[in-house]
């Protein structure tokens, strides 16, 4: 099947056989970011953008991308707030064998994107709630939640307590 869709903010024709999945078509086009895990929607680390919300690309047909907008962790390696984000989860020591940090960012992006268009500022719980479909075996969550909260800190230019509530 032959596809027209917006990938990483370029136009993109993609071959896809029928029943592949966006993840497969991504990774054989070269985007390796999103991880191949669990294959069944539960782990989180294929997370991409589609139409600019975050879905698990292992389990949306190729098909789906057709006419639309996918965007990946590469598609956001030159984004401010990206940037912002990996430099945090390593500063705050949030990423160990870093399966899951593909996922955990584009996740984490897409609510700081969101919530700094509202003009608010997540809490502990809703960067929780962002990373609820992102599984993680090393970290725990405390230190990807405690950069998130970071940076959601320093994009309201106040300093990060770790108890804001949104």
């Amino acid at each position: 099947m032959r596809m027209d869709l917006t990938l990483n903010g370029r136009p993109a024709q993609w071959e896809a056989a029928p029943g592949a999945t966006l993840l497969a078509v991504l990774r054989d086009e070269g985007l390796v970011a999103a991880k191949r895990g669990c294959e069944t929607g539960d782990c989180g680390a294929c997370t991409v953008l589609l139409d600019g919300q975050p879905v698990n690309s292992c389990v949306v047909a190729a098909a789906r991308a057709h006419g639309h907008r996918v965007t990946t962790l590469e598609g956001l390696a030159d984004d401010p707030l990206m940037r912002r984000l990996q430099d945090a989860l390593v500063e705050h020591a949030g990423v160990q064998c870093g399966y899951c940090s593909p996922g955990m960012l584009v996740s984490l992006y897409h609510l700081l994107r969101a919530c700094r268009a509202e003009g608010t500022r997540p809490g502990d719980h809703a960067i929780r709630e962002a990373l609820s479909g992102n599984l993680c075996r090393c970290t725990g969550y405390v230190k990807p939640v405690a950069a998130a909260a970071a940076v959601a800190a320093a994009l309201a230019g106040i300093p990060a307590t770790g108890t804001e509530a949104r």
